[in-house]
């Protein structure tokens, strides 16, 4: 993607298309200026409400997960803006050292998620990323991923539970109040309970684990719409980054920059 004359300092939009939402950030450099979400409903609808948010950016850098709800949301991009639209992985290269057996069905979430996480610790991180699903990833000190765990996030255990069952009802995960204690007082209440307390805990072991093959605990840092609610306060958590995959995203494209000048050198 690199053109003569581009430097670090280029301002970006950096956008992360997920499962159920969108989420954006204006970059200049490495200094993320402001950032939004949004339900992924309407592709053109989108483009325009981040158009809004595109001015004085040179370069729109598009990752996803979603590839039904991206390929529109591009193109409305392209055809709303007068700048370039690079795709993660097609336009803009991911260049992420691994010791994957097959990193062919690496999601584009769990990679930069741990870009951007190494470019920021610039250590071993266990990252934890708490939405659709959760996963729990590891990359080491020298910045080489090395894989990780996926299981499902609160809401997908919880309509799991609907669907498999013949009583249980179909609910919506919401922090539950902590006045009722940590001890199921009826139905819904032990469902929100123990669906958080599996994710809590599949993190914990799961950090623990990627320590004792390591040999040194992890920086932990945790992202994703549920990660608040379920690490606010919680001494295992180091950081909750909200915007840790646009923050990968800005570096992929520093690096992309990088090898461009070394190219032409």
């Amino acid at each position: 993607m690199h053109e003569p004359g581009l430097s670090s300092e280029l301002p970006i939009l950096a956008l992360a298309v997920g499962n159920t939402r969108t989420r954006w950030a204006t970059f200049r450099g490495r200094e993320l200026l402001r950032s939004h979400a949004e339900v992924n409903a309407d592709p053109a609808a989108l483009a325009e409400r981040i158009a809004s948010d595109a001015e004085g950016a040179e370069v729109v850098a598009v990752a996803s997960v979603n590839e039904p709800f991206a390929a529109p949301l591009a193109d409305a991009l392209r055809g709303r803006l007068g700048v370039r639209v690079e795709r993660v992985g097609q336009e803009l290269p991911l260049d992420l050292t691994h010791s994957l057996d097959d990193a062919s069905t690496l999601g584009q979430d769990r990679a930069l998620n741990a870009i951007g996480a190494f470019a920021r610790a610039r250590q071993a991180c266990a990252i934890v990323d708490a939405g659709t699903a959760v996963t729990v990833d590891f990359i080491d000190g020298d910045g080489v991923f090395h894989g990780g765990a996926i299981a499902p996030g609160l809401n997908a255990m919880l309509d799991a539970m609907h669907r498999t069952t013949a009583a249980l009802p179909a609910l919506r995960h919401e922090p539950p109040d902590p006045a009722r204690g940590t001890i199921g007082k009826d139905t819904r209440h032990a469902m929100i309970l123990g669906v958080r307390a599996a994710a809590q805990g599949m993190v914990r072991l799961l950090v623990e684990r990627y320590a004792e093959v390591y040999g040194a605990y992890p920086q932990v840092i945790a992202t994703g719409g549920d990660a608040a609610t379920l690490f606010e306060g919680d001494g295992l958590v180091d950081d909750i980054v909200p915007d840790l995959q646009l923050i990968g995203i800005q570096a992929a494209v520093e690096a992309a920059m990088a090898a461009g000048d070394a190219g032409d050198a």
